[in-house]
Protein backbone atom coordinates (compact mmCIF):
# COMPACT_ATOMS: atom_id res chain seq x y z
CA UNK A 1 0.00 0.00 0.00
CA UNK A 2 1.41 3.78 -1.01
CA UNK A 3 1.75 5.94 2.05
CA UNK A 4 1.38 8.55 0.14
CA UNK A 5 -1.90 8.15 -1.50
CA UNK A 6 -4.79 8.25 1.05
CA UNK A 7 -7.74 6.79 -0.79
CA UNK A 8 -5.34 3.61 -0.76
CA UNK A 9 -7.31 2.08 2.53
CA UNK A 10 -6.97 -1.17 3.42
CA UNK A 11 -10.08 -3.58 3.77
CA UNK A 12 -12.03 -1.19 1.13
CA UNK A 13 -11.57 -1.69 -2.31
CA UNK A 14 -12.84 1.48 -3.71
CA UNK A 15 -12.35 0.74 -7.77
CA UNK A 16 -14.13 -2.42 -7.56
CA UNK A 17 -18.28 -1.99 -8.90
CA UNK A 18 -20.68 -1.25 -6.50
CA UNK A 19 -23.57 -3.69 -6.11
CA UNK A 20 -25.67 -0.57 -6.78
CA UNK A 21 -25.39 2.19 -9.07
CA UNK A 22 -23.50 4.89 -7.69
CA UNK A 23 -25.38 8.22 -8.30
CA UNK A 24 -24.42 10.30 -11.42
CA UNK A 25 -24.08 13.88 -11.49
CA UNK A 26 -26.43 15.21 -13.76
CA UNK A 27 -24.96 16.58 -17.02
CA UNK A 28 -26.87 18.22 -20.07
CA UNK A 29 -25.59 17.46 -23.36
CA UNK A 30 -24.38 20.19 -25.75
CA UNK A 31 -27.99 20.64 -27.77
CA UNK A 32 -29.67 20.80 -23.87
CA UNK A 33 -27.59 23.32 -22.48
CA UNK A 34 -28.03 25.70 -26.05
CA UNK A 35 -31.41 25.15 -26.05
CA UNK A 36 -31.92 26.20 -21.97
CA UNK A 37 -29.92 28.99 -22.60
CA UNK A 38 -32.24 30.48 -24.79
CA UNK A 39 -35.14 29.61 -22.70
CA UNK A 40 -33.45 31.20 -19.69
CA UNK A 41 -33.06 34.45 -21.70
CA UNK A 42 -36.40 34.62 -22.60
CA UNK A 43 -37.47 34.02 -19.65
CA UNK A 44 -35.42 36.89 -18.09
CA UNK A 45 -37.77 39.35 -17.87
CA UNK A 46 -40.48 36.90 -16.00
CA UNK A 47 -37.59 36.41 -13.29
CA UNK A 48 -37.17 40.20 -13.30
CA UNK A 49 -41.37 40.10 -12.95
CA UNK A 50 -41.85 37.73 -10.38
CA UNK A 51 -38.86 39.34 -7.93
CA UNK A 52 -39.82 42.47 -8.17
CA UNK A 53 -44.18 41.05 -7.02
CA UNK A 54 -42.61 38.86 -4.69
CA UNK A 55 -38.99 39.96 -3.26
CA UNK A 56 -39.31 37.05 -0.36
CA UNK A 57 -38.93 34.64 -3.58
CA UNK A 58 -35.34 32.25 -2.43
CA UNK A 59 -34.65 30.74 -5.93
CA UNK A 60 -36.01 30.04 -9.50
CA UNK A 61 -34.76 27.80 -11.39
CA UNK A 62 -35.29 25.48 -14.37
CA UNK A 63 -35.32 21.97 -13.55
CA UNK A 64 -33.41 19.52 -15.43
CA UNK A 65 -35.69 18.14 -18.49
CA UNK A 66 -34.15 14.46 -17.86
CA UNK A 67 -35.68 14.84 -14.39
CA UNK A 68 -39.15 15.75 -15.54
CA UNK A 69 -40.24 12.29 -15.43
CA UNK A 70 -39.55 11.87 -11.77
CA UNK A 71 -41.62 14.69 -10.74
CA UNK A 72 -44.64 13.70 -13.02
CA UNK A 73 -44.82 10.54 -10.92
CA UNK A 74 -44.23 11.60 -7.38
CA UNK A 75 -45.35 15.55 -7.09
CA UNK A 76 -48.34 14.24 -9.34
CA UNK A 77 -47.91 16.72 -12.08
CA UNK A 78 -50.43 16.27 -15.21
CA UNK A 79 -48.45 13.72 -17.84
CA UNK A 80 -49.21 15.75 -20.38
CA UNK A 81 -46.36 18.33 -18.96
CA UNK A 82 -43.63 16.19 -19.14
CA UNK A 83 -42.05 18.43 -22.65
CA UNK A 84 -43.13 21.31 -20.72
CA UNK A 85 -40.08 23.41 -18.83
CA UNK A 86 -40.65 22.67 -15.21
CA UNK A 87 -39.87 26.49 -13.59
CA UNK A 88 -39.47 25.43 -9.95
CA UNK A 89 -40.06 28.46 -7.26
CA UNK A 90 -38.82 28.38 -3.74
CA UNK A 91 -40.22 30.87 -1.35
CA UNK A 92 -39.48 30.89 2.57
CA UNK A 93 -41.60 29.08 5.07
CA UNK A 94 -43.03 31.78 6.72
CA UNK A 95 -44.09 33.53 3.79
CA UNK A 96 -45.40 29.43 2.53
CA UNK A 97 -47.49 28.94 5.95
CA UNK A 98 -48.79 32.63 5.30
CA UNK A 99 -50.07 32.28 1.92
CA UNK A 100 -51.70 29.34 2.79
CA UNK A 101 -54.50 30.38 4.86
CA UNK A 102 -57.76 30.17 3.99
CA UNK A 103 -57.50 26.97 2.57
CA UNK A 104 -55.02 27.69 0.25
CA UNK A 105 -56.53 30.83 -1.53
CA UNK A 106 -53.60 33.08 -1.08
CA UNK A 107 -51.07 30.39 -2.45
CA UNK A 108 -53.28 29.60 -5.45
CA UNK A 109 -53.64 33.79 -5.98
CA UNK A 110 -49.52 33.95 -6.10
CA UNK A 111 -49.64 31.07 -8.52
CA UNK A 112 -52.37 32.39 -10.63
CA UNK A 113 -50.32 36.11 -10.87
CA UNK A 114 -47.57 34.05 -12.06
CA UNK A 115 -49.46 31.91 -14.64
CA UNK A 116 -50.95 35.06 -16.28
CA UNK A 117 -47.28 36.43 -16.75
CA UNK A 118 -45.93 32.94 -18.18
CA UNK A 119 -48.51 32.79 -20.71
CA UNK A 120 -47.28 36.62 -22.18
CA UNK A 121 -44.30 34.77 -23.14
CA UNK A 122 -45.71 31.66 -25.23
CA UNK A 123 -43.81 29.30 -23.82
CA UNK A 124 -45.10 26.15 -22.39
CA UNK A 125 -44.04 26.37 -18.84
CA UNK A 126 -45.22 24.27 -15.80
CA UNK A 127 -44.40 26.27 -12.84
CA UNK A 128 -43.99 24.67 -9.14
CA UNK A 129 -44.05 26.59 -6.01
CA UNK A 130 -42.44 24.75 -3.06
CA UNK A 131 -41.04 25.79 0.56
CA UNK A 132 -37.36 24.48 2.00
CA UNK A 133 -39.28 22.10 4.08
CA UNK A 134 -41.29 20.61 1.50
CA UNK A 135 -37.59 20.01 -0.35
CA UNK A 136 -36.56 18.08 2.81
CA UNK A 137 -39.69 16.36 2.93
CA UNK A 138 -39.22 14.63 0.36
CA UNK A 139 -35.35 13.26 1.63
CA UNK A 140 -37.25 12.39 4.63
CA UNK A 141 -39.30 10.27 2.70
CA UNK A 142 -36.10 8.83 0.72
CA UNK A 143 -37.39 10.47 -2.19
CA UNK A 144 -33.95 11.85 -3.08
CA UNK A 145 -33.93 11.58 -6.61
CA UNK A 146 -36.33 14.42 -6.34
CA UNK A 147 -33.87 17.09 -4.15
CA UNK A 148 -30.64 15.77 -6.47
CA UNK A 149 -32.84 17.28 -9.53
CA UNK A 150 -33.52 19.97 -7.99
CA UNK A 151 -30.03 21.00 -7.16
CA UNK A 152 -29.13 20.66 -10.64
CA UNK A 153 -31.48 22.99 -11.92
CA UNK A 154 -30.27 25.92 -14.00
CA UNK A 155 -30.75 28.55 -12.00
CA UNK A 156 -32.65 32.11 -12.98
CA UNK A 157 -32.15 33.81 -9.29
CA UNK A 158 -30.97 32.16 -6.30
CA UNK A 159 -30.03 33.93 -3.02
CA UNK A 160 -28.16 31.08 -1.90
CA UNK A 161 -30.41 28.09 -1.26
CA UNK A 162 -30.11 26.69 -4.52
CA UNK A 163 -26.36 27.37 -4.76
CA UNK A 164 -25.46 25.63 -1.70
CA UNK A 165 -28.35 22.97 -2.15
CA UNK A 166 -25.77 22.16 -5.35
CA UNK A 167 -22.41 22.13 -3.77
CA UNK A 168 -23.63 19.16 -0.84
CA UNK A 169 -25.00 17.31 -3.83
CA UNK A 170 -22.10 17.57 -6.24
CA UNK A 171 -19.80 17.20 -3.40
CA UNK A 172 -22.17 13.94 -2.27
CA UNK A 173 -21.61 12.33 -5.35
CA UNK A 174 -18.20 12.54 -5.62
CA UNK A 175 -18.11 10.59 -1.96
CA UNK A 176 -20.25 8.42 -3.06
CA UNK A 177 -18.41 7.08 -6.40
CA UNK A 178 -15.76 6.48 -4.79
CA UNK A 179 -16.70 4.65 -1.83
CA UNK A 180 -20.53 4.39 -1.97
CA UNK A 181 -20.65 0.70 0.05
CA UNK A 182 -18.83 2.29 3.00
CA UNK A 183 -21.11 5.92 3.50
CA UNK A 184 -24.23 4.70 6.02
CA UNK A 185 -25.64 8.61 5.72
CA UNK A 186 -25.13 12.06 4.33
CA UNK A 187 -26.93 14.46 6.02
CA UNK A 188 -26.95 18.04 6.01
CA UNK A 189 -27.54 20.80 8.83
CA UNK A 190 -27.30 24.69 10.01
CA UNK A 191 -28.36 27.51 7.82
CA UNK A 192 -29.44 25.52 4.48
CA UNK A 193 -31.82 23.25 6.53
CA UNK A 194 -33.29 26.97 8.48
CA UNK A 195 -33.77 27.87 5.23
CA UNK A 196 -31.73 31.24 5.21
CA UNK A 197 -28.62 29.96 3.37
CA UNK A 198 -27.02 33.29 1.46
CA UNK A 199 -24.16 33.63 -1.40
CA UNK A 200 -21.74 33.30 1.07
CA UNK A 201 -23.07 30.64 3.45
CA UNK A 202 -21.48 28.14 4.97
CA UNK A 203 -23.36 24.26 4.92
CA UNK A 204 -22.93 21.69 7.69
CA UNK A 205 -22.35 18.11 6.59
CA UNK A 206 -22.75 15.20 8.87
CA UNK A 207 -20.93 11.71 6.96
CA UNK A 208 -21.61 8.44 8.41
CA UNK A 209 -19.06 5.55 7.44
CA UNK A 210 -19.73 2.32 8.21
CA UNK A 211 -16.34 0.29 9.67
CA UNK A 212 -18.25 -2.55 11.23
CA UNK A 213 -16.72 -4.68 8.43
CA UNK A 214 -12.97 -2.69 7.67
CA UNK A 215 -10.37 -5.55 10.00
CA UNK A 216 -7.04 -4.39 8.67
CA UNK A 217 -6.43 -1.45 10.22
CA UNK A 218 -6.70 0.72 13.47
CA UNK A 219 -10.51 2.06 13.57
CA UNK A 220 -8.65 5.86 14.21
CA UNK A 221 -6.39 5.18 11.16
CA UNK A 222 -9.26 4.55 8.97
CA UNK A 223 -11.23 7.49 10.25
CA UNK A 224 -8.22 10.00 9.75
CA UNK A 225 -7.58 8.45 6.03
CA UNK A 226 -11.52 8.79 4.98
CA UNK A 227 -11.98 12.13 6.29
CA UNK A 228 -8.48 13.19 4.67
CA UNK A 229 -10.26 11.81 1.24
CA UNK A 230 -13.34 13.16 1.81
CA UNK A 231 -12.22 17.33 2.17
CA UNK A 232 -10.08 16.57 -1.03
CA UNK A 233 -13.38 16.70 -2.75
CA UNK A 234 -14.53 19.70 -1.09
CA UNK A 235 -12.42 22.49 -3.14
CA UNK A 236 -13.83 20.32 -6.78
CA UNK A 237 -17.30 20.48 -5.31
CA UNK A 238 -17.67 24.22 -5.29
CA UNK A 239 -15.51 24.49 -8.53
CA UNK A 240 -17.73 22.31 -10.36
CA UNK A 241 -21.13 24.09 -8.10
CA UNK A 242 -19.76 27.42 -9.30
CA UNK A 243 -20.29 28.80 -5.96
CA UNK A 244 -18.08 30.56 -3.05
CA UNK A 245 -19.21 28.46 -0.26
CA UNK A 246 -17.72 26.07 1.57
CA UNK A 247 -18.64 22.60 3.68
CA UNK A 248 -17.78 22.14 7.32
CA UNK A 249 -17.69 18.53 7.17
CA UNK A 250 -17.83 16.29 10.17
CA UNK A 251 -16.69 12.63 9.94
CA UNK A 252 -17.87 9.82 12.14
CA UNK A 253 -17.62 6.54 12.27
CA UNK A 254 -20.80 4.52 12.55
CA UNK A 255 -19.15 2.56 15.54
CA UNK A 256 -18.47 5.86 17.29
CA UNK A 257 -21.61 7.36 16.44
CA UNK A 258 -23.41 4.57 18.22
CA UNK A 259 -21.66 4.94 21.28
CA UNK A 260 -22.09 8.71 21.68
CA UNK A 261 -26.08 8.09 21.02
CA UNK A 262 -25.78 6.01 23.72
CA UNK A 263 -24.15 8.11 25.67
CA UNK A 264 -26.74 10.65 24.91
CA UNK A 265 -24.11 12.92 23.75
CA UNK A 266 -26.16 16.04 23.13
CA UNK A 267 -24.65 16.61 19.82
CA UNK A 268 -25.95 13.81 18.58
CA UNK A 269 -29.12 14.23 19.67
CA UNK A 270 -29.40 17.40 18.09
CA UNK A 271 -27.87 15.92 15.23
CA UNK A 272 -30.43 13.36 14.45
CA UNK A 273 -33.50 15.84 15.42
CA UNK A 274 -31.99 18.60 13.17
CA UNK A 275 -30.73 17.21 10.76
CA UNK A 276 -31.84 15.88 6.75
CA UNK A 277 -30.00 13.03 5.19
CA UNK A 278 -29.69 13.86 0.97
CA UNK A 279 -28.33 10.28 0.50
CA UNK A 280 -29.20 7.53 3.60
CA UNK A 281 -28.98 3.47 3.73
CA UNK A 282 -31.68 2.79 5.89
CA UNK A 283 -29.66 4.10 8.87
CA UNK A 284 -30.29 7.72 9.84
CA UNK A 285 -34.35 7.90 9.21
CA UNK A 286 -35.00 4.96 11.76
CA UNK A 287 -32.65 7.05 14.45
CA UNK A 288 -34.86 10.37 13.67
CA UNK A 289 -37.86 8.10 14.01
CA UNK A 290 -36.56 6.47 17.02
CA UNK A 291 -36.07 9.97 18.90
CA UNK A 292 -39.10 11.27 17.94
CA UNK A 293 -40.77 7.92 19.57
CA UNK A 294 -38.78 8.76 22.74
CA UNK A 295 -37.09 5.75 22.23
CA UNK A 296 -33.31 7.22 22.10
CA UNK A 297 -32.56 7.06 26.16
CA UNK A 298 -29.35 7.68 27.70
CA UNK A 299 -28.20 4.76 29.79
CA UNK A 300 -27.83 5.66 33.72
CA UNK A 301 -23.84 5.86 33.38
CA UNK A 302 -24.48 8.72 31.41
CA UNK A 303 -26.87 10.69 32.84
CA UNK A 304 -24.39 10.19 35.93
CA UNK A 305 -21.35 11.66 34.02
CA UNK A 306 -23.58 14.84 32.53
CA UNK A 307 -24.70 15.29 36.42
CA UNK A 308 -21.20 15.54 37.47
CA UNK A 309 -20.13 17.73 34.66
CA UNK A 310 -22.76 19.90 36.09
CA UNK A 311 -21.63 19.72 39.64
CA UNK A 312 -18.09 21.71 38.11
CA UNK A 313 -19.97 24.44 36.29
CA UNK A 314 -19.23 26.86 38.76
CA UNK A 315 -15.39 25.92 39.36
CA UNK A 316 -15.23 26.04 35.01
CA UNK A 317 -16.77 29.39 35.53
CA UNK A 318 -14.70 31.07 38.09
CA UNK A 319 -11.81 30.09 36.17
CA UNK A 320 -12.68 31.24 32.61
CA UNK A 321 -13.35 34.67 34.79
CA UNK A 322 -9.97 34.42 35.92
CA UNK A 323 -8.82 33.93 32.56
CA UNK A 324 -10.82 36.99 31.19
CA UNK A 325 -9.05 38.75 34.00
CA UNK A 326 -5.84 37.61 33.00
CA UNK A 327 -6.46 38.25 29.08
CA UNK A 328 -7.74 41.81 29.86
CA UNK A 329 -4.01 42.72 31.77
CA UNK A 330 -1.88 41.03 29.31
CA UNK A 331 -4.08 43.39 26.75
CA UNK A 332 -3.67 46.50 28.60
CA UNK A 333 -0.13 45.74 29.57
CA UNK A 334 1.59 44.48 26.40
CA UNK A 335 0.00 47.67 23.98
CA UNK A 336 1.02 50.16 27.06
CA UNK A 337 5.01 48.59 26.89
CA UNK A 338 5.28 48.79 23.19
CA UNK A 339 4.37 52.47 22.97
CA UNK A 340 6.72 53.22 25.35
CA UNK A 341 9.54 51.25 23.26
CA UNK A 342 7.75 53.40 20.69
CA UNK A 343 8.66 56.15 22.25
CA UNK A 344 12.07 55.88 22.87
CA UNK A 345 12.51 54.09 26.84
CA UNK A 346 13.33 50.50 27.59
CA UNK A 347 10.38 48.74 27.94
CA UNK A 348 9.25 48.59 32.02
CA UNK A 349 8.99 46.00 33.97
CA UNK A 350 5.00 44.93 34.29
CA UNK A 351 4.84 46.70 38.24
CA UNK A 352 6.11 49.80 36.94
CA UNK A 353 4.78 49.83 33.18
CA UNK A 354 1.86 52.33 34.99
CA UNK A 355 4.22 54.49 36.68
CA UNK A 356 6.80 54.58 33.09
CA UNK A 357 2.89 55.95 31.44
CA UNK A 358 1.94 58.29 34.23
CA UNK A 359 5.76 59.82 34.67
CA UNK A 360 6.16 59.67 29.78
CA UNK A 361 2.62 60.32 28.49
CA UNK A 362 0.84 62.37 31.44
CA UNK A 363 3.13 64.25 33.29
CA UNK A 364 5.94 65.00 30.81
CA UNK A 365 4.10 64.90 27.21
CA UNK A 366 0.59 65.58 28.35
CA UNK A 367 -0.62 63.48 25.53
CA UNK A 368 -2.42 62.00 28.55
CA UNK A 369 -4.64 62.29 31.44
CA UNK A 370 -4.06 60.31 35.23
CA UNK A 371 -7.75 58.94 34.63
CA UNK A 372 -7.07 57.21 30.95
CA UNK A 373 -4.18 54.87 32.21
CA UNK A 374 -6.18 54.12 35.63
CA UNK A 375 -7.61 50.59 33.88
CA UNK A 376 -3.18 50.14 33.82
CA UNK A 377 -2.65 50.34 37.61
CA UNK A 378 -6.46 48.67 38.05
CA UNK A 379 -5.35 45.24 36.04
CA UNK A 380 -2.18 45.48 37.45
CA UNK A 381 -3.67 45.26 40.50
CA UNK A 382 -5.97 42.58 40.05
CA UNK A 383 -3.33 40.29 38.51
CA UNK A 384 -1.04 40.86 41.10
CA UNK A 385 -3.25 39.85 43.56
CA UNK A 386 -4.10 36.85 41.69
CA UNK A 387 -0.41 35.67 41.44
CA UNK A 388 -0.47 35.88 45.65
CA UNK A 389 -3.90 34.21 46.51
CA UNK A 390 -4.52 30.97 44.33
CA UNK A 391 -7.91 31.37 46.10
CA UNK A 392 -8.73 34.80 44.51
CA UNK A 393 -11.90 35.43 42.46
CA UNK A 394 -12.98 38.08 40.12
CA UNK A 395 -17.14 38.54 39.36
CA UNK A 396 -18.53 38.42 35.80
CA UNK A 397 -19.62 42.70 36.97
CA UNK A 398 -15.91 43.20 36.98
CA UNK A 399 -14.77 41.20 33.97
CA UNK A 400 -17.48 43.91 32.07
CA UNK A 401 -16.36 46.90 33.57
CA UNK A 402 -12.61 45.78 33.21
CA UNK A 403 -13.89 44.76 29.40
CA UNK A 404 -15.73 48.03 28.63
CA UNK A 405 -12.08 50.25 30.24
CA UNK A 406 -10.06 47.94 28.31
CA UNK A 407 -11.59 49.18 25.20
CA UNK A 408 -11.52 52.79 26.00
CA UNK A 409 -7.96 52.64 27.23
CA UNK A 410 -7.11 50.88 23.61
CA UNK A 411 -8.69 53.23 21.59
CA UNK A 412 -6.83 56.11 23.05
CA UNK A 413 -3.66 54.20 22.86
CA UNK A 414 -4.36 54.34 19.10
CA UNK A 415 -4.41 58.23 19.41
CA UNK A 416 -1.74 57.91 21.40
CA UNK A 417 0.56 56.04 18.96
CA UNK A 418 -0.26 58.51 15.78
CA UNK A 419 0.69 61.47 18.43
CA UNK A 420 4.10 59.78 19.17
CA UNK A 421 4.83 58.63 15.43
CA UNK A 422 4.66 61.98 14.45
CA UNK A 423 6.21 63.46 16.81
CA UNK A 424 8.93 61.32 16.31
CA UNK A 425 8.43 62.15 12.22
CA UNK A 426 9.57 65.91 13.42
CA UNK A 427 12.31 64.62 15.55
CA UNK A 428 14.02 62.36 12.95
CA UNK A 429 13.73 64.53 10.34
CA UNK A 430 15.14 67.78 12.44
CA UNK A 431 17.87 65.76 13.56
CA UNK A 432 18.92 64.73 9.85
CA UNK A 433 18.15 67.92 8.75
CA UNK A 434 20.55 70.00 11.22
CA UNK A 435 23.26 66.50 10.80
CA UNK A 436 23.09 67.57 7.19
CA UNK A 437 23.79 71.33 7.08
CA UNK A 438 26.25 71.67 10.13
CA UNK A 439 28.37 69.49 7.56
CA UNK A 440 27.58 71.40 4.44
CA UNK A 441 28.53 74.21 6.54
CA UNK A 442 32.19 73.04 7.18
CA UNK A 443 31.88 72.18 3.48
CA UNK A 444 30.46 75.69 1.98
CA UNK A 445 30.52 77.85 5.12
CA UNK A 446 27.83 79.27 7.31
CA UNK A 447 24.83 80.33 4.93
CA UNK A 448 21.42 80.23 4.86
CA UNK A 449 20.10 77.31 3.39
CA UNK A 450 19.47 78.57 -0.04
CA UNK A 451 22.44 79.45 -0.49
CA UNK A 452 23.94 76.80 0.72
CA UNK A 453 22.10 74.71 -1.93
CA UNK A 454 23.54 77.07 -4.63
CA UNK A 455 27.09 77.01 -3.43
CA UNK A 456 26.90 73.46 -3.20
CA UNK A 457 25.54 72.56 -6.77
CA UNK A 458 27.62 75.30 -8.57
CA UNK A 459 30.91 74.80 -6.87
CA UNK A 460 31.09 71.11 -5.97
CA UNK A 461 28.27 69.50 -7.59
CA UNK A 462 29.08 70.98 -11.08
CA UNK A 463 32.46 70.84 -10.55
CA UNK A 464 32.50 67.06 -9.97
CA UNK A 465 33.56 66.91 -6.44
CA UNK A 466 29.85 65.33 -5.41
CA UNK A 467 27.20 63.43 -7.72
CA UNK A 468 23.71 64.89 -8.97
CA UNK A 469 22.16 62.60 -6.59
CA UNK A 470 24.05 63.96 -3.39
CA UNK A 471 22.11 67.22 -4.25
CA UNK A 472 18.89 65.22 -4.92
CA UNK A 473 18.80 63.59 -1.58
CA UNK A 474 19.32 67.33 0.22
CA UNK A 475 16.54 69.06 -1.43
CA UNK A 476 14.41 65.59 -0.68
CA UNK A 477 15.72 66.00 3.07
CA UNK A 478 14.50 69.89 2.80
CA UNK A 479 10.93 69.19 1.31
CA UNK A 480 10.76 66.04 4.16
CA UNK A 481 11.45 68.84 6.46
CA UNK A 482 8.59 70.99 5.16
CA UNK A 483 6.20 67.91 4.68
CA UNK A 484 6.40 67.14 8.40
CA UNK A 485 6.30 70.80 9.42
CA UNK A 486 2.80 70.87 7.68
CA UNK A 487 1.84 67.49 9.17
CA UNK A 488 1.83 66.17 5.78
CA UNK A 489 4.48 63.78 5.74
CA UNK A 490 4.13 59.96 6.52
CA UNK A 491 6.46 56.97 7.04
CA UNK A 492 7.38 56.54 3.84
CA UNK A 493 8.74 59.76 3.31
CA UNK A 494 10.68 59.71 6.74
CA UNK A 495 11.76 56.32 5.95
CA UNK A 496 13.21 57.41 2.45
CA UNK A 497 15.00 60.47 3.84
CA UNK A 498 16.39 58.37 6.44
CA UNK A 499 17.83 56.17 4.36
CA UNK A 500 18.94 58.17 1.77
CA UNK A 501 20.82 61.06 4.31
CA UNK A 502 22.73 57.90 5.83
CA UNK A 503 24.57 57.78 2.15
CA UNK A 504 24.52 61.53 2.28
CA UNK A 505 26.29 61.74 5.20
CA UNK A 506 29.47 58.96 4.66
CA UNK A 507 30.05 60.79 1.62
CA UNK A 508 29.95 64.45 3.25
CA UNK A 509 32.02 63.14 6.42
CA UNK A 510 34.76 61.36 4.58
CA UNK A 511 34.97 64.37 1.66
CA UNK A 512 35.82 66.59 5.11
CA UNK A 513 38.15 64.14 6.03
CA UNK A 514 40.26 64.51 3.22
CA UNK A 515 40.06 68.02 3.19
CA UNK A 516 41.74 67.89 6.48
CA UNK A 517 44.17 64.96 6.06
CA UNK A 518 45.68 67.40 3.00
CA UNK A 519 45.55 70.37 5.46
CA UNK A 520 47.40 68.65 8.28
CA UNK A 521 49.81 67.16 5.68
CA UNK A 522 50.61 70.42 4.56
CA UNK A 523 51.47 71.27 8.30
CA UNK A 524 53.64 68.12 9.15
CA UNK A 525 56.95 67.50 8.62
CA UNK A 526 59.64 65.27 9.81
CA UNK A 527 62.90 66.42 10.93
CA UNK A 528 66.72 64.73 11.58
CA UNK A 529 68.68 65.62 14.76
CA UNK A 530 71.50 63.96 16.75
CA UNK A 531 69.01 62.25 19.07
CA UNK A 532 67.27 60.42 16.26
CA UNK A 533 63.97 60.97 14.53
CA UNK A 534 61.10 64.06 15.11
CA UNK A 535 58.21 65.10 13.92
CA UNK A 536 56.75 68.67 13.69
CA UNK A 537 53.14 69.50 13.07
CA UNK A 538 51.72 73.10 12.90
CA UNK A 539 47.97 73.99 13.40
CA UNK A 540 46.41 77.22 14.50
CA UNK A 541 49.53 79.56 13.94
CA UNK A 542 51.20 76.78 16.93
CA UNK A 543 53.97 74.41 16.23
CA UNK A 544 54.29 70.80 18.63
CA UNK A 545 57.44 68.60 18.45
CA UNK A 546 56.94 65.29 19.40
CA UNK A 547 59.84 62.96 19.98
CA UNK A 548 59.61 59.42 21.24
CA UNK A 549 56.20 59.77 23.71
CA UNK A 550 56.69 63.31 25.03
CA UNK A 551 54.78 66.59 23.08
CA UNK A 552 56.42 69.51 22.93
CA UNK A 553 54.87 72.95 22.33
CA UNK A 554 57.56 75.62 20.85
CA UNK A 555 57.39 79.31 21.79
CA UNK A 556 60.33 81.05 23.04
CA UNK A 557 61.42 77.96 23.99
CA UNK A 558 60.33 74.39 24.32
CA UNK A 559 57.43 73.76 27.00
CA UNK A 560 55.46 70.58 28.22
CA UNK A 561 52.32 70.50 26.59
CA UNK A 562 49.66 68.08 25.66
CA UNK A 563 47.37 65.93 23.25
CA UNK A 564 44.12 67.59 24.29
CA UNK A 565 45.89 70.70 23.36
CA UNK A 566 47.23 69.53 20.42
CA UNK A 567 43.31 68.47 19.44
CA UNK A 568 42.28 72.09 19.75
CA UNK A 569 44.91 73.44 17.43
CA UNK A 570 43.70 71.01 14.95
CA UNK A 571 40.14 71.98 15.22
CA UNK A 572 40.65 75.50 15.16
CA UNK A 573 42.98 75.20 11.71
CA UNK A 574 40.13 73.25 10.04
CA UNK A 575 38.38 77.16 10.16
CA UNK A 576 41.64 78.90 9.98
CA UNK A 577 42.09 77.52 6.09
CA UNK A 578 46.36 78.30 5.50
CA UNK A 579 48.94 76.85 7.64
CA UNK A 580 51.75 79.35 8.75
CA UNK A 581 55.11 78.49 10.04
CA UNK A 582 56.85 81.84 12.26
CA UNK A 583 60.49 81.29 11.22
CA UNK A 584 61.20 82.14 14.47
CA UNK A 585 60.48 78.38 15.34
CA UNK A 586 63.01 76.60 13.46
CA UNK A 587 65.71 79.01 15.46
CA UNK A 588 64.50 78.07 18.93
CA UNK A 589 63.70 74.16 17.87
CA UNK A 590 67.79 74.55 16.50
CA UNK A 591 68.72 76.32 19.95
CA UNK A 592 67.17 73.87 21.76
CA UNK A 593 67.95 70.21 19.60
CA UNK A 594 70.89 71.43 18.10
CA UNK A 595 71.51 70.95 14.39
CA UNK A 596 68.83 69.84 12.41
CA UNK A 597 67.96 68.91 8.62
CA UNK A 598 63.97 68.49 7.16
CA UNK A 599 63.73 64.74 5.84
CA UNK A 600 61.10 64.76 3.03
Amino acid sequence: MAEDNPSEIPGMNLDNKYSSKPPIIPKNDEKVQKEMEKVRKELEKLKNWIIKKYPFTQSLSILPPQSTQIFVEEEEIPKETEKYIQLYMIIPEEKYIEKLKNGGRLINEIKTEIVKEIEKTKQKIWLQIKSPVDIWENCLDSKFELTSAISMSLPLYDKGFLGVLRLAEIHKNLVLRKFERYVVSYVLAGSLIRGDATPTSDADVFIIINDTDVKKMPRLELKERLRGIIYQYVAEAAALAGVKNTLHIQTYLLTDFWEAVKDAHPVMFTFIRDGIPIYDRGTFMPWKSLLKMGKLKPSPESIDLFMKTADKTKEIIERRLIDAMIDVYYGVLNPSQALIMLYGSSPPVPKETYQKMEEIFVKKEKMLKKSDIKIVEKAIKMFKNYEHDPKYKVSGKEIDELVKESDIYLKKLKELRKMIEKNTQEKTIEQIYENVFELLKNIVGKMSQEKTLEEFEKNFVKKGKFTPQHLKIIKEIVDARKQTKKGKANMKIVDDARKNSVILINDLIEYIQRCDLVSLEKGRMKIKYKEGIGELLSADNKTFFFTGNSVKKITNKLEDSTMNEVSDALNNQKKLGNIQINPETFKVLKKEIGDFEIVL
